[in-house]
């Protein structure tokens, strides 16, 4: 029944003259699976690799973009050491094991995709631009442990056929290597059509005392760094600190990091703000408007500093349910009444629709 629905999703979609973007795994691992280990154990990548072939199958006639894994950092670590998200564990190696296993479950996807003549392939991941709080010794490894944490424990292995250089400094004993297997590199740093950035925020971190004591019981989760905010930044009511210039220097960064890097998409950018439908029946987001106009423009910036970027996508459409946050959040262009389900467009859904037509225009122009 859900590949039915998404067969006649993507005829739909194609009819309205909208080419999708399809992610294959957006955190929602069955419970059987769950039940058999997860993504801890090695097997669950290959039941994916088996998931990716199904799929690609029903719809790779009609769907050109293909991505593998959204945000696999918030499955291994959010979901297996921070324990907010599903399956709400607090753990060590297991959450490392958590997150080679998805980034080898992407590789051997990647493999069924191409056999299979699939469009564009590629994965979304979500890195942070972070920063340490000051030049000190102790303050520059903190940030360090954070970005091997946040970031290069993901980018590397993909991007650069790597594993992070630091990653027995930011996790000692838990990163025994005891999940990898010979071979395992070349299969996750296939070759890749685009890469997808998620990008929010940046990241302040100052460094921390470790919770645990004794560093074979630690969660990989406490690496000794704490976000310590971003003086006079606006903040979203995710808390999240509006700096658009990181966006422009995390995809700077990105170039510089990885030679050959694919080019890229920005898959998801937006942010939560207080929206409420006002008298006149109308939600006046002018922070959203302010967000997505400045984050525009750092995208624009780097583009004109040589990064590929290819497109852009809005996070979100509409507003809707937000993980850990519930309905309590609200990201869309469009207002939601979850109570009686009324769609009213807000000043950003206008606002971006002027942008489009806009760079539409220019575009054809030459």
């Amino acid at each position: 029944f859900g590949l039915d629905f998404y067969d006649r999703l993507v005829d739909e979609l194609l009819a309205a003259g909208v080419a999708p973007a399809l992610t294959l795994y957006h955190w929602d691992l069955p419970q059987a699976l769950e039940d058999a280990g997860g993504w801890r154990v090695r097997d669950t990548a290959h039941r994916f690799a088996d998931y990716a072939s199904l799929v690609v199958g029903r719809l790779g006639d009609r769907v050109s973009r293909w991505i593998t894994l959204n945000e696999p950092f918030c499955s291994a670590f959010i979901g297996h050491a921070e324990g907010r998200h599903a399956p709400g564990a607090r753990e060590g190696t297991p959450a490392l094991a958590a997150a080679h296993h998805l980034l080898l479950a992407h590789g051997l996807a990647v493999s069924c995709l191409r056999d299979a003549g699939a469009g564009e392939v590629g994965i979304t991941l979500n890195p942070e631009r972070i920063t340490a709080v000051g030049g000190g010794e102790e303050e520059i490894a903190a940030a360090r442990r954070a970005e091997t944490l946040r970031n290069l424990a993901f980018t590397d292995p993909i991007l650069g056929a790597r594993y992070p250089e630091w990653e027995r400094e930011t996790w000692g004993p838990l990163a025994d290597g005891s999940y990898r297997r010979d071979g395992d590199l070349a299969v996750i740093a296939a070759p890749l059509d685009f890469l997808g950035v998620n990008y929010y925020a940046p990241s302040r971190v100052a460094p921390a005392p470790r919770v645990e004591a004794d560093p074979a019981r630690r969660t990989a989760w406490d690496v000794g760094a704490v976000a310590a905010g971003w003086p006079g930044a606006r903040t979203t009511e995710m808390g999240w600190p509006v700096v658009p210039s990181t966006l422009t220097d995390l995809l700077t960064g990105l170039v510089e990091r990885y030679p050959g890097l694919p080019p890229l998409y920005i898959t998801e950018n937006g942010s939560a703000e207080a929206d409420q439908v006002g008298p006149d029946g109308v939600v006046h987001d002018e922070g959203r408007v302010d967000y997505l106009r400045e984050h525009l423009g750092a995208v624009a910036r780097a583009v004109d500093l040589g990064v590929d970027v290819r497109g852009y996508y809005a996070w979100s459409l509409l507003d809707n349910f937000e993980w850990a946050y519930g309905y309590d959040r609200r990201f869309g262009l469009v207002h939601v009444d979850y109570d009686t389900q009324t769609r009213t467009p807000k000043d950003s859904y206008h606002w971006y629709r002027r942008a489009i037509a806009g760079h539409r225009e220019r575009s054809a122009r030459g």
